[in-house]
């Protein structure tokens, strides 16, 4: 068990699904946003208000921890003055901040947003190069390098987990291939926290679908061993969605829309209709 934990993006949907699980695994577990608050804590949780662009909070935030749980950004595409300083800035300042203080390891959540420009006729493993679809997704790429950096040059350890489409279920035919249920999102990050030794590491965050459209073989020392799998809605959402559009780029590439929206245009809400 952990001694001190820190958890970014707490306010967020994944971060906040975190916070409980996150909390039995640590004797003390630090949650931080820039939301005023989280709701209820657990017996062992703080909350801690601070800004990724501001590298002195960063430095605070983080002192005495072991590890930090990266979920803090933007959590779409965005203009560039606001990925640049919470999706860019706030990376390095936390790796910066991790590395003063003496942390194990930062476990970040990355995107298939990285490679979202690769074409769906093509594998994706751990290896394959980096291909952003958006500002965000490039985002993305420079807190991997920035990973791999300080693994290489500092040995701080880093974990950089590929989100693909993490919801309650999947609610698009994309989904079907790329969703994550939040239990394997819980496994996930429980691996990249009590693996022993991880080095830099890219692991893609899928559930066990029978059409995901990734390979995590090259990131099997992790144990992630998913067990939800999105085809138990298939035949429903296939059925209730138009065909897609074979020369359509929101069809062809890992992104989804992120590979056609224009840069700096949200495109969250395309991939996460409500209703």
């Amino acid at each position: 068990m952990l001694e001190k934990l820190v958890l970014t993006g707490a306010a967020g949907n994944l971060g906040g699904h975190l916070r409980a699980p996150l909390s039995r695994l640590c004797r003390e577990l630090v949650s931080s946003d820039i939301a005023e608050g989280v709701g209820d804590l657990a017996p062992n949780e703080t909350y801690v208000k601070a800004d990724l662009g501001d590298p002195g909070a960063m430095l605070s935030l983080l002192e005495g921890a072991e590890m930090v749980v990266h979920f803090g950004a933007i959590a779409d595409e965005a203009p560039w003055e606001a990925i640049h300083r919470s999706n860019l800035l706030g990376a390095f300042n936390v790796w910066e901040a991790a590395y003063r203080n003496g942390l194990r390891r930062v476990v970040y959540a990355s995107s298939i947003h990285a490679v979202g420009m690769v074409p769906k006729t093509e594998a994706i493993t751990v290896d394959t190069p980096h291909r952003p679809d958006t500002f965000y997704g490039l985002a993305k790429c420079f807190a991997e390098d920035l990973g791999r950096l300080y693994w290489e040059k500092r040995r701080l350890e880093s974990v950089h987990m590929r989100i693909l489409s993490c919801t309650p279920k999947p609610n698009n035919a994309r989904a079907i291939g790329s969703w994550l249920s939040y239990d394997d999102l819980t496994r996930l990050v429980t691996r990249a926290i009590d693996t022993p030794v991880t080095g830099f590491s890219v692991i893609y965050g899928v559930s066990d679908n029978d059409r995901s459209p990734v390979d995590n073989s090259g990131a099997s020392h992790l144990g992630y061993r998913p067990r939800d799998n999105a085809e138990k809605w298939a035949r429903e959402i296939y059925a209730a969605s138009p065909p897609l559009d074979p020369t359509d780029d929101a069809n062809l590439r890992h992104g989804g829309p992120f590979a056609t929206t224009p840069l700096g245009e949200g495109a969250e809400a395309l991939l996460n209709p409500k209703g």
